[in-house]
C-alpha cells in the first residue's frame, strides 16, 4: 500500500552520454557564464587545461587545488583565485574533491556551477557540501549549492581505475541503500535506489574484469547518477555520520572509507529495515543485503579494514562517541556500545555480524 508522501524534485540539467564534454562551452553560455574558473585537484590538472582550451574565450583560469574532505582553507585559497581571474561561474572537473570544493565556491559567492564529474561519487546530485576545519567535518544543506548543470561523459570514466571504479561506486551505492530506509522516503525515490544498486552491482565486477569495457562503465555511470539524486532526494542516516565522521577526524580516504563502513552500518539497521533490506538484497542477487555488499567488495579487491587505511585503533573510541554526538536520524535507535561494536569490525575487516540491541 502506498501511503502519503513528499517528493521533491531537484532543479538541476543532466546532460548524459559519450562524448558530451564537448557541450561544455555551450553548456557554459546556456548559464550565462562569462568567464569560467575551472577546478580540479592537482592530479587533473592537465584534464583541466584542455578543457580550459576548449572553452575558449569563456576560460578565466584554473585553479587545481582540490583536496578531499574540502577544507576551508583551500576553499578560502579557491575563493582569492576567482577574485584574481573575475569568474562568475565554476566549472568543476573530477571526483568528490573538486565537486565539493565548487559547491563550497557557489555557496559563498551565489555563483552558477556546471559539474563534470569523473567517478561514481554522485554528490554532483546533491544540495549538500561537507567541508572540514579543525579535523572536523559538518555538512550545509542549501539550494545554492546544488549545481545548476551536469555533464556525464562515460568517456571520462574510461581512465578511472578499476579499483577507484570499485571504491567509488560503491559509495555511490551507499546514497542508495540509505535512501531506502529515510526518515522521508518515498516510493519515487526508492525505484532510483533499487534500479542504482541494481545497475552498480552488475557493472563494477564486469569492470574489474574488462576495465574498458564501454557498456559497463555506462551503466555505472548510469547507476551513480541515480543514486547522487537519491543522495540530494532523501535524507541519510547511520552510515553517512559514520564515514563524516571517521574522514574527517582521521583524515581517511572518502571512498574507501565508504566502502567498509557500508555493509557494517546495514547490518546494524537491518533489524529495524526488513523492507529495505529485501530490496537491497534483491538489488544484489544476494541472499543478505549486508553480507552481499561485504562480498561485492571482497570480489573488487577493495580494502575490508579501516585499519588498512590509516585509522588507529585507539580510535575506535573516539569515533563511537562522536557519532552518538549530534546524531543523525536513525530508523535504529544509536547505542553507544553496539556502533563501537560495528566500528571494531571494520577497524579489523571483519565480516558484518548481527549487531544485538542493549538489553
Amino acid at each position: 500500500m502506498i501511503g502519503s508522501f513528499t517528493f521533491e524534485n531537484l532543479p538541476c540539467r543532466v546532460v548524459f552520454g559519450s562524448g558530451t564534454l564537448a557541450s561544455a562551452k555551450a553548456e557554459v553560455e546556456r548559464l550565462g557564464g562569462k568567464r569560467a574558473l575551472v577546478l580540479t585537484t592537482p592530479q587533473q590538472e592537465a584534464q583541466g587545461k584542455s578543457l580550459g582550451a576548449a572553452l575558449g574565450p569563456l576560460y578565466a583560469g584554473i585553479f587545481p587545488g582540490a583536496t578531499m574532505h574540502t577544507p576551508v582553507d583551500v576553499t578560502e585559497r579557491a575563493l582569492a583565485a576567482m577574485k584574481a581571474c573575475e569568474a562568475d561561474c565554476v566549472v568543476s572537473l573530477g571526483g568528490g574533491s573538486t565537486t565539493g570544493l565548487g559547491k563550497a565556491l557557489a555557496l559563498r559567492t551565489g555563483v552558477n556551477q556546471l559539474c563534470i564529474p569523473t567517478t561514481y561519487a554522485g554528490s554532483e546530485m546533491t544540495p549538500i557540501v561537507g567541508q572540514t576545519e579543525n579535523g572536523l567535518k559538518t555538512t550545509v544543506r542549501d539550494a545554492a549549492i546544488l549545481p545548476e548543470t551536469v555533464i556525464y561523459d562515460v568517456d571520462l570514466t574510461l581512465t578511472l581505475p578499476a579499483g577507484l571504479a570499485a571504491t567509488s561506486g560503491i559509495n555511490a551505492i551507499a546514497h542508495a541503500v540509505e535512501a531506502l530506509y529515510a526518515r522521508d522516503t518515498n516510493p519515487v525515490t526508492s525505484l532510483m535506489a533499487e534500479e542504482g544498486i541494481r545497475a552498480l552491482a552488475r557493472a563494477l565486477p564486469a569492470i574489474a574484469a574488462k576495465s574498458d569495457d564501454r557498456e559497463a562503465r555506462t551503466e555505472a555511470l548510469y547507476g551513480a547518477w541515480l543514486c547522487g539524486v537519491c543522495l540530494g532526494t532523501v535524507g541519510m542516516a547511520l552510515h553517512h555520520k559514520l564515514c563524516h565522521t571517521l574522514g574527517g577526524t582521521f583524515d581517511l580516504p572518502h571512498a574507501e572509507t565508504h566502502t567498509i563502513v557500508l555493509s557494517h552500518a546495514l547490518a546494524y539497521n537491518a533489524p529495524a529495515v526488513p523492507e529495505a533490506m529485501a530490496r537491497i538484497s534483491r538489488a544484489m542477487g544476494a541472499a543478505d543485503a549486508s553480507q552481499g555488499l561485504y562480498d561485492l567488495a571482497k570480489r573488487l579487491g577493495a580494502k575490508l579494514a579501516l585499519r588498512d587505511i590509516g585509522m588507529p585503533e585507539s580510535g575506535i573510541d573516539k569515533a563511537a562517541d562522536l557519532a552518538v554526538t549530534n546524531a543523525y536520524w536513525n530508523p535504529r535507535p544509536l547505542e553507544r556500545d553496539a556502533i563501537r561494536d560495528l566500528i571494531a569490525r571494520a577497524w579489523a575487516g571483519e565480516p558484518p555480524g548481527a549487531v544485538k540491541a542493549a538489553a
